[in-house]
């Protein structure tokens, strides 16, 4: 099973991404377990995920999640704002899967 962490203020609208997110996966029958929460809770998740999504308009944070994710060789993605504004949660499974294909 992949996990895959979506980052942003409070986790409220990376959580609408994650559930379009898990329908899709669901429906394409891949085994993902997808979680959203907020900043302020990357350290209880980071450690046990695959991949970190960090929301576009949390880019001042950057630097420091990306820091995070490399301590525990994890790979961290600024979701595409395309991607956020339309919750396109089939777009962003193709483009996690790509990434982690390449780990």
């Amino acid at each position: 099973m992949k996990k895959i962490f979506l980052c942003c203020g409070a986790g409220m609208s990376s959580g609408f991404l994650a559930q379009t997110m898990r329908k899709t996966a669901k429906k394409k029958k891949l085994n993902y377990e997808i979680k959203a929460a907020s900043e302020s809770d990357i350290e209880s998740y980071i450690g046990d995920t695959d991949i970190v999504l960090l929301g576009p308009h949390m880019t001042y944070l950057i630097d420091e999640v990306k820091d995070k994710a490399e301590q525990y060789k994890v790979p961290m993605v600024v979701i595409p704002e395309d991607i956020y504004g339309e919750l396109d949660g089939e777009k962003m499974l193709e483009q996690v899967q790509s990434i982690l294909e390449k780990e």
